[in-house]
């Protein structure tokens, strides 16, 4: 008998309409991974913040974006594709942590499609508790709340996976081409990742050290003489001290240094509000603003070929591991990082 496997694929998700923006930012705001206090406190923050940024800044970049996210599309999209790549044995579901779908709807669809097996895969190749994490929790809650006893593998992340840099080089290469053809000399490339605030880096999450050490991989892979790059983070909100620097803060250095920019959201693998509005539109009017001449944004790998090999590949390679982690799928962090997905989980299968 054929065997069948269920592909979760996690993405953040985002507002399919208007009237969603601000329920899907309480929903964001209300996970314990995102604000770390207790639950009267994140019940009361996450309700102004939702407030006062679905009457501002989100309600206007997604206005920008016709009211809605299009990250639901794109995330089918590489779904789609990934299914076409897997075959028959296979049956891929988005699971969005913020917005439908979300992890208890797709669990009672994963229950009637009875798979033999089920693998995790988040659609964030650098590991962080406020991602990855957030959505095994949610989807392991969901699954014991009607008793989804599947066995369940997960794949915890990939950062210097062949496909997803290859598919990465492909397009700043391209842009980069791109970039030097219309102004007539070469960029600094940006590599720039959502933020995070820095004592979630110091209760041992892995994700900074992940997306410096993939951009550095990135940069070296693209084999261009005297690349000009550097790494920078994006998208703070609230007054806490963040990592950084900040993508503002790295165009500063930019115009100080008279340098065009190419950005890269490396940490990003499809096209959202933080890189259809905030990189393309908010930090490319501030470049304007400091008065740097020439600046481009990288795509996202999205449904790049070599990224959706990559993929099928981390699925076929954790297929029948019988447990987590499993000889393909190994630690990549240093152990100094505490909260590894893979200390975090490992009794979960």
């Amino acid at each position: 008998m054929t065997s069948k496997t269920a592909v979760i694929l996690f993405n953040l998700g985002g507002p399919d309409k208007a009237e969603s923006i601000r329920p899907f930012l309480i929903n964001f705001f209300m996970d314990k991974n995102i604000i770390r206090a207790p639950l009267p406190v994140r019940f009361l923050v996450s309700r102004l913040i939702a407030y006062r940024r679905s009457k501002k800044e989100a309600g206007t970049s997604y206005g920008m974006l016709g009211g809605k996210s299009p990250l639901l599309e794109n995330t089918q999209a590489q779904a789609d594709a990934l299914q076409a790549k897997l075959g028959d044995q296979f049956k891929v579901f988005v699971v969005m942590r913020y917005w439908h779908p979300m992890a208890a709807e797709v669990a009672a669809q994963v229950q009637a499609y009875n798979p033999d097996e089920i693998i995790l895969l988040p659609l964030y190749p650098q590991y962080s508790t406020t991602t990855t994490r957030s959505s095994f929790e949610d989807w392991f809650k969901a699954a014991q709340k009607i008793n989804l006893e599947i066995p369940t593998e997960m794949i915890c992340c990939y950062p210097f996976n062949k496909g997803f840099i290859s598919a990465s080089v492909a397009n700043i290469k391209n842009a980069y081409d791109a970039f030097i053809a219309k102004y007539g000399f070469a960029p600094r490339v940006l590599f720039s990742a959502h933020g995070l605030p820095e004592k979630i880096i110091e209760e041992g999450d892995s994700y900074q050290w992940a997306c410096e050490e993939s951009a550095a991989k990135i940069a070296a892979a693209c084999h261009i003489e005297n690349l000009d790059w550097s790494i920078c983070y994006q998208s703070r909100v609230g007054p806490l001290k963040w990592i950084g620097p900040s993508t503002e803060e790295a165009l500063e250095t930019a115009a100080h240094d008279k340098k065009g920019v190419l950005i890269y959201p490396h940490a990003f693998v499809s096209e959202h509000v933080e890189t259809l509005v905030e990189i393309e539109e908010e930090y490319r009017h501030l470049a304007s603003e400091l008065g740097i001449t020439g600046f481009e944004r990288v795509p996202t790998v999205s449904c790049h070929p070599d990224f959706i090999a990559a993929l099928a590949d981390l699925v076929m390679e954790q297929k029948g591991a019988g447990k987590f982690p499993n000889a393909h799928n190994q630690r990549v962090c240093p152990m100094q990082f505490g909260q590894c997905c893979h200390n975090e989980f490992a009794c979960q299968s």
